[in-house]
Parts: structure tokens; C-alpha cells; sequence
């Protein structure tokens, strides 16, 4: 028994030592592991970059504004053309159609004529009948003449000369005459004929339809000059310079356009008058332009059609004071952002004179400033800012 005790004994205190060495070499590596680490050094921020902005210069100058309206399209002379005798309708021109073009003097309708032939056929008859009877008084008179002279007497008896009944032959050919000539102006105005190059708009008469004097047969209207009735407050009429009181009002010229499909197609005209009156409500006067399809030298414009609706573009006098920017420039609270001379944004008002959908005129800039191109929301005012053109030098980033 005391020999096996013995033998444990050692083992014990190997396994010790063994474990104390182990724990022994481990704080030894933990002393290493803190005093080796390098020591926190304190860090610095860095400095926010400038964002990049585009301006552009600003040089004020006199320009033109543009005045948009909307209008009709109406032709300057429509009438209702009717017949001025009465008869069948024979027959009808070959442009006698709704929609159809037509030159001046065409025949349109044919109004049947024998009725008026024989008018005047008895109209000759009684103009011969009065020469015959003319010529009779005037021989008669001549003869009356000879025997008062025969008499011995220089003063003869109107009576006797038989002046009267001269007279009265002679007003009785006139009647004759003239109405030979109002029956052959009846036979005449049968035909019906265009008083005008233009377009039927509607017919209302066809073959073998009876008309009476004064009806209906069609209505038709000038296919070379057109008008356009424009709208115009009167800060836009003040604006173009033109007065609704003027006897003498200067010739305005106007742009109108109009969308068909893809294409946009546009006409030349000129504002020639005015309405009488002005809306009392709204307080708008019509300006009407009109429009020559041949343009007047020569050149044809493309054709119009009445009813059409056209925009118009009215150009003003040249404005003094005006900008011409880019439409990004331009803030929802019609202001724009300017770089000062300390590259710091500044928040400015400026008056809107004239939009479209590329760029803005406006007015209320100076000479020199330099304005934001593009906003963005992160632009505010009072920001630091780095000029496009200076970026590469500076290291600044872009909004």
C-alpha cells in the first residue's frame, strides 16, 4: 500500500508544474499581445466639399415677347347665294357639290329659259311696233311743217306740228326698250354663276327642283382670304403696341399654327382691325387677322378650311431688360439662385415676361450675376458652391 502512494505523489506534482507553466507562458503572451498595440491617434474631420454648379452669365437686352391666342377660322366673305328669278332647275355644275371648289363665274345652276325667250320676243315686237309709230309721227310732223310755212306764218301751233304725240312715241320706244332689256336680263340671271373663285359649303337645290324668285340655292364662301377672330386682354393688346381706338391701325403680323397628326403646319397673317366693342364682362377685344392663301407675292400658303382652330403667335415690340434662360433655371417660386463674388448661392425674385417649354425670359437680373443653370433641391442659400468651369481644381463633387 505505501508503494502505490508513493508512486501517485510525483504525478500530482507534475500535472502542477505542467499547469502552472501553461498559465505561466499565457500572461507572458497577454503582456506581449497589449504592450504591442500601437496607440489611438486622434482624427481629424474633414472639410464638407463644395458641389459644382453650372451658371450662366446674365446680359439684360432689348427683346422681343411673344402673345399667344387661339382663334376660329372663318372666311371673309360667305354669302347666301338665291336665285333672282323663278323656274325649274335644269341642271347643275359639275362643282355643284358640297366641299367642291369653284372658279369665278362658274355655272352652278341652269334655270330652265323658255319662258324668258319668249319675254323676249315680245319685247322686240313692241319695240318695233313703237319705231314703226315714231317714225310715223315724225313724218307727220315734218309734213305739219311745210303747210304752216305754206301759210305764210312763223310761229306754229305746238298742237298743229303735232309735238306731242312726237313726244309720246318716242317716251313709248323708250318703255319698249327697256323692256326688252329686263326681259333679257331675266333670261340672263337663269343661269347662276359664281361671283367668286371660293367653296360650296352647302346646297340646297338639285335637278328638277322648282325655284321661286329669291329662293335659297346654295351657300358659299371665298376660298383665297380667310379671318381669324383673336382674343387679346388689354395688357396683351397694350403690350403689342396697338390701339382699339386708332382710326389708322397699323398692319400687326401674326403667326398661326395648327396640329395635324404629326405635322405642324403654320400660316402667315396680319391683324387689320378690330371689333367694335369690347366683352364688357371679361373685358376682351377681338383683334381679327387675316389671311391671303396667296400670301401676297406670289407665293401660295397652305390651305385652310373654315371652322379650323389655330393658335396665334403675336410677336411685341422689343422689351428692354430681358433674359433669355434656360426653363431648369428657373425655381416654382419664379426665383433663381445666383453665385456671388464669395461662391455663396443667394435666392433671387425676377418677374416672368415669357415661358416655353425650353427655356424662360424674364426680367429683374443685372448685368454680370451669374445664375444656377440647373436647380436641384440640395441647393440651398446661404450653400458654398464651386463653379463648373473651377471643378477640376478643386476637388469638389456635383450635385
Amino acid at each position: 500500500m505505501s508503494s502505490v502512494g508513493a508512486s501517485r505523489q510525483p504525478l500530482t506534482i507534475k500535472k502542477l508544474l505542467v499547469s502552472a507553466a501553461v498559465i505561466a507562458a499565457g500572461l507572458v503572451l497577454a503582456i506581449l499581445v497589449v504592450t504591442a498595440k500601437p496607440k489611438p491617434q486622434p482624427s481629424v474631420p474633414e472639410a464638407p466639399l463644395a458641389p459644382v454648379v453650372a451658371v450662366v452669365a446674365v446680359t439684360p437686352k432689348a427683346m422681343p415677347l411673344t402673345v399667344v391666342t387661339q382663334g376660329t377660322v372663318e372666311p371673309m366673305r360667305r354669302i347666301n347665294l338665291s336665285a333672282q328669278v323663278s323656274g325649274k332647275v335644269l341642271k347643275v355644275g359639275k362643282n355643284f357639290l358640297e366641299g367642291a371648289y369653284f372658279e369665278q363665274d362658274e355655272l352652278l345652276v341652269q334655270l330652265e329659259q323658255a319662258d324668258y325667250e319668249f319675254a323676249i320676243a315680245r319685247a322686240k315686237a313692241q319695240v318695233a311696233a313703237a319705231e314703226q309709230r315714231l317714225a310715223e309721227e315724225r313724218g307727220r310732223n315734218l309734213q305739219a311743217k311745210r303747210e304752216w310755212r305754206e301759210l305764210g306764218s312763223k310761229e306754229a301751233n305746238a298742237l298743229f306740228l303735232r309735238l306731242p304725240q312726237l313726244k309720246s312715241a318716242e317716251a313709248a320706244l323708250d318703255a319698249a326698250k327697256a323692256d326688252l332689256a329686263a326681259a333679257e336680263l331675266a333670261l340672263e340671271r337663269t343661269t347662276i354663276r359664281a361671283p367668286f373663285a371660293g367653296r360650296l359649303e352647302r346646297k340646297q337645290v338639285d335637278v328638277g327642283q322648282f325655284l321661286g324668285a329669291g329662293s335659297s340655292v346654295a351657300t358659299i364662301h371665298a376660298a383665297d382670304t380667310f379671318e381669324v377672330r383673336l382674343p387679346l386682354s388689354d395688357s396683351q393688346w397694350s403690350s403689342l403696341g396697338l390701339s382699339v381706338a386708332g382710326h389708322d391701325i397699323p398692319e400687326h403680323p401674326v403667326t398661326l399654327s395648327a396640329q395635324f397628326g404629326t405635322e405642324q403646319r403654320h400660316w402667315q397673317a396680319v391683324i387689320r382691325r378690330f371689333e367694335a366693342a369690347l366683352d364688357p364682362q371679361s373685358r376682351i377685344v377681338q383683334a381679327i387677322a387675316e389671311v391671303r392663301l396667296d400670301n401676297g407675292d406670289g407665293t401660295p400658303q397652305q390651305s385652310l378650311t373654315s371652322g379650323m382652330f389655330v393658335q396665334a403667335d403675336i410677336q411685341t415690340p422689343p422689351v428692354p431688360g430681358l433674359v433669355q434662360l434656360p426653363l431648369s433655371a428657373l425655381r416654382a417660386d419664379d426665383t433663381v439662385m445666383i453665385v456671388d463674388q464669395a461662391s455663396t448661392l443667394i435666392r433671387k425674385p425676377v418677374i416672368v415676361r415669357e415661358r416655353h417649354p425650353d427655356w424662360v425670359r424674364v426680367s429683374g437680373l443685372l448685368a454680370g450675376e451669374r445664375v444656377v443653370s440647373v436647380q436641384t433641391p440640395a441647393l440651398l442659400s446661404g450653400l458654398e458652391v464651386t463653379i463648373a468651369s473651377d471643378a477640376a481644381t478643386t476637388g469638389s463633387t456635383t450635385l
